[in-house]
């Protein structure tokens, strides 16, 4: 589930948060002295943390509620994670070693930049709760710049001037993550109301006529777009309205911000 409240990771020691994310995994143990009994590992409970998040969401997590899925005390993972917020920095740059790290140009800039946002678009809908970490304070973790290198390897091949593919990053994440967010949320509301997306929203539109006799005079640019199907959902794709209706916005938006950025590309490396 995915929820208002932004969190912000990497707010540990910045020593002990970024040797864990650093890691060799052959020392995956931080600790001093006796440990708890083997088969437990930094691996093992950031999977576990991470299952406990896409399941319930950010808010059930806690060291606790890790410990108790494991079978075991909080105390006894802190063993290997000092803290909650150095777990979360590993769930967080441990998902995206889901994403590729390279992608084939051989069909053009654009076509490899379709293929990447779709992939984003799902892995954010497989781990909504990521779209809760705020990016104002990255983690920094060697999976997050696997992927930041993935795009940006992509996006020099528009030819832009370097100084201009940051911000064009920028807006490509901001793009998906937005998109992504608003499918994430209509499946939470569905999940934590019981009901769904049909059932709230046709009975309000249906009472506009009652409440709101005159609303073609009062929003005429609505009632024009709404008469020509501007609205309209496709019925024949998967999930609920909301998720179909957003599911149409990214596809349409993402065309509208590559066409965008050809256009920047055509105007050629000038800063």
């Amino acid at each position: 589930m995915v929820s208002q409240v932004v969190v912000f990771a990497a707010q540990g020691d910045p020593r002990r948060s970024m040797s864990l994310l650093w890691r060799e995994k052959s020392g995956d143990r931080i600790k001093k002295g006796p440990g708890p009994k083997p088969g437990l590992s930094v691996d093992l409970i950031v999977e576990t943390a991470i299952s406990l998040a896409d399941e319930r969401g950010l808010p059930a997590l806690s060291m606790r509620s890790v410990g108790e899925s494991l079978g075991r005390t909080a105390m006894a993972l802190y063993t290997y994670v000092p803290s909650k917020t150095e777990l979360l920095d590993l769930m967080y740059d441990s998902v995206h070693a889901e994403l590729p790290v390279r992608y084939d140009t051989g069909a053009g800039w654009r076509a490899a930049l379709t293929e990447w946002a779709e992939d984003l678009w799902r892995f954010y809908l497989r781990h909504p709760w990521v779209l809760q970490v705020s990016q104002a304070r990255p983690v920094l973790g060697p999976h997050e710049y696997a992927g930041l290198d993935a795009v940006l390897g992509i996006v020099t091949e528009t030819g832009m001037a370097a100084r201009r593919i940051p911000p064009t990053i920028g807006v490509l994440f901001h793009f998906v993550k937005g998109a992504a967010r608003n499918v994430a949320e209509a499946r939470q509301a569905g999940q934590l109301t019981g009901v769904s997306d049909e059932d709230w929203w046709f009975p309000r539109s249906a009472m506009l006529d009652e409440v709101a006799p005159d609303f073609e005079a009062r929003f005429p640019v609505v009632a024009k777009l709404a008469s020509e199907g501007a609205f309209d959902v496709d019925h024949d794709s998967e999930g609920s309205y909301l998720e179909r209706e957003g599911r149409q916005a990214f596809e349409a938006g993402l065309v509208l911000v590559l066409d965008g950025l050809e256009k920047a590309a055509e105007r050629g490396p000038a800063t």
